[in-house]
């Protein structure tokens, strides 16, 4: 039963152990090993979600304090991307025999970000991120503008039309295709903090300093989670696109959701309706919203009444500005601790980063790969999958496996000829481990 994973009592061991690193220690042996455990913690809390069980991994996270770690060491990823990444792969030197390592670094925040996802679900987790959560409001808005901006590559990355020059470049492809992933976890996370949290200076955080209200119109607006192709709706649902039947054109998507959840709570409840400013840049971007609030809309999540209501009074009101109130603003701490601390170092990071972390000898790469094999076994993730395999190009039911990394599903050839210009660098990757590990 696939229910034991990771037993409580490893949760705890693992969840014990964990620990904030410094940037430059980031992929080292030390940081993979702490990469297994949240990679195993992640899969076997999102077992305990979806299937009702005892949530021991969410339970052990907050009794031990530790979601201020899993909020750092995400952050530590994000800014390893922005700022040592890029000279990393510039760098002439630096032509890894295998890149299935750099890219566990790239994928690291999009573990941390799933786990969160899971686990703030529930307001006792939101309480014990305790001041972490001011970095979590700012990761959020962070990853939200990018969204909105439509600046994560996302349905426009195409494989086929890149001749990508080298291994390295594959892994910079996957991680902005991932960037739209994480950004679409981000949405839920800040939901869930609207959700359960009533301390004032965070919320002053996300009314007053990043104004989410209307980062969260413009989402609304764009929706970025849905795609014309071909005439065809398609949204984004489950890690990958999918075409929606004429009948469900109409029907929310559980991103849909979040994000209308998110602009009920900021606008709606009592200290926020006290807290934000009602000015004409932001009353005009709200009325925006009218329009989207369809009694289709309003069937689906009944409460969004209510914010229909607020709506019309607020096109014939003009709030009064918000009282000035003396608030001791606590800033967050992570991200300007971390850039502060390695400003002007970036590129001796990645230099050193060559040398110690990304130029492993055969026999290391080995040993990771097979650790790595075990941490992502195959059955385990056949068994947190909802239902039955389904084609990764079009779909359907699926029945045939790629055989080379066993990784995706087709329903027939066609489907699996057509998909392989995008599958080709994940199969790649995973394929190599493999190899190694045999």
């Amino acid at each position: 039963h696939m229910e034991t994973f990771v037993l409580p009592v490893e949760a705890e061991g693992f969840v014990d152990s964990l620990e904030t690193f410094l940037l430059k220690d980031v992929g080292s042996k030390r940081w993979f090993k702490q990469h297994e455990y949240i990679e195993k913690l992640n899969m076997q809390a999102i077992w305990n979600a979806s299937n009702m069980q005892n949530e021991f991994v969410k339970e052990t996270l907050v009794s031990c304090g530790k979601i201020p770690v899993l909020v750092h060491e995400m952050i530590l990823v994000e800014v390893w991307k922005h700022k040592v990444f890029p000279i990393l792969c510039q760098l002439q030197d630096f032509i890894p025999n295998n890149t299935f390592h750099l890219y566990m670094v790239v994928h690291h925040e999009a573990t941390i970000i799933n786990l969160l996802q899971t686990i703030m679900f529930h307001q006792d987790a939101c309480e014990a991120a305790g001041d972490s959560v001011f970095d979590l409001v700012d990761y959020c808005h962070r990853k939200l503008t990018l969204l909105a901006s439509k600046a994560t590559s996302y349905s426009s990355v195409t494989f086929e039309q890149q001749n990508l020059k080298s291994s390295v470049e594959e892994v910079q492809k996957q991680s902005s295709a991932l960037e739209f992933e994480i950004s679409l976890k981000a949405v839920s996370v800040l939901c869930y903090i609207t959700d359960h949290t009533n301390s004032i200076t965070v919320i002053h955080r996300m009314l007053c300093t990043h104004n989410l209200p209307c980062v969260l119109v413009q989402l609304i607006d764009s929706c970025p989670w849905s795609r014309n192709r071909a005439g065809e709706l398609e949204k984004y649902n489950d890690g990958k696109w999918q075409k929606i039947p004429v009948e469900d054109h109409l029907k929310m998507t559980k991103l849909d959701g979040q994000v209308w959840i998110s602009l009920y709570n900021l606008l709606l409840k009592e200290d926020c309706r006290r807290k934000y400013d009602f000015n004409s840049f932001n009353k005009n971007q709200l009325l925006k919203l009218r329009g989207f609030l369809t009694t289709v809309l309003i069937d689906q999540l009944p409460n969004l009444s209510e914010l229909q209501r607020f709506l019309a009074e607020l096109a014939v009101t003009n709030p009064a500005p918000p009282k000035k109130e003396l608030l001791l603003e606590q800033i967050p701490e992570i991200w300007d601790g971390i850039v502060t601390k390695n400003s002007g170092k970036w590129k001796a990071i990645a230099k050193y980063q060559v040398k110690e972390t990304f130029s492993l000898s055969e026999s290391d790469m080995r040993k990771q790969a097979q650790r790595l094999a075990e941490t992502y076994n195959l059955d385990v993730i056949e068994s947190l999958l909802p239902e039955k395999p389904k084609c990764g190009f079009c779909g359907n039911k699926a029945t045939k496996r790629c055989s080379r990394c066993q990784g995706e599903w087709y329903c027939h050839r066609e489907c699996q000829v057509k998909h392989w210009p995008k599958h080709k660098i994940a199969c790649q990757l995973i394929a190599n481990a493999s190899e190694k590990l045999q």
